[in-house]
């Protein structure tokens, strides 16, 4: 059985060579697969698409250092799931209750975009974290190829359930997975997604929880 995680993955020779070369050239950086960060026994679970090379590559936490960190945990500790609303550095205390992030694919890819082939080699390790929730849990997931991912995860077609900012998506174990535009830079920059934008969908996250009990 797969784990959910290997820090000493190198599965993938394109994002290997990459970490090898972001290391070489940032010796204090992560340039690591960054490993999924919050609550063992989640309820919510955040699902994005990849390490930033400056963000979580560098600090080792999903969605520190960078600009779509901003905007998610400042929306988790608004409903309650983060205990700050800054993560500043994987050492600064900042806790995440009944709630944890992960990525789609947890090494940082070149531009930011992992092939096809790097998303399906790292869907054994996001399927195996899948296979730890409880039943009734919702999956946030943070763009298309997030939602696609999470769906692989479950054995569903991609065209089962199509990707939309807000949709919601029975899975099965009573699982629900609800929608969002990434809280990217150019998402937030281009209004996109906007700020209330990102906290309703948030918050129907958090208030389909509650409904599941």
């Amino acid at each position: 059985m797969t784990s959910t995680f290997d820090p000493q993955c190198r599965r993938c020779p394109r994002l290997a060579g990459f970490l090898d070369e972001g290391r070489a050239k940032y010796p204090a950086y992560h340039c690591a697969p960054v490993e999924p960060f919050g609550d063992a026994r989640a309820r919510l679970l955040v699902v994005g698409l990849a390490p930033g090379f400056h963000g979580a590559n560098a600090t080792g936490r999903p969605f520190t250092g960078d600009h779509a960190g901003i905007l998610l945990y400042e929306t988790l500790y608004r409903f309650g799931w983060a205990s700050a609303p800054v993560s500043s550095s994987a050492t600064d205390g900042l806790r995440l209750t009944g709630c944890r992030i992960t990525n789609a694919v947890k090494c940082v890819p070149p531009q930011n975009k992992p092939t096809p082939a790097e998303i399906a080699t790292c869907n054994e390790f996001l399927a195996a974290e899948l296979a730890t929730l409880d039943q009734g849990s919702v999956i946030l997931a943070l763009g298309a190829i997030a939602h696609g991912a999470v769906l692989r995860a479950h054995g569903l077609k991609l065209s089962a359930l199509p990707f939309g900012h807000g949709a919601e998506h029975p899975l099965p174990h009573g699982r629900v997975l609800v929608d969002s535009y990434h809280c990217s830079r150019y998402n937030t920059q281009t209004r996109r997604l906007t700020t209330d934008m990102f906290r309703e969908v948030v918050g129907r996250a958090t208030a389909l929880l509650t409904r599941i009990g």
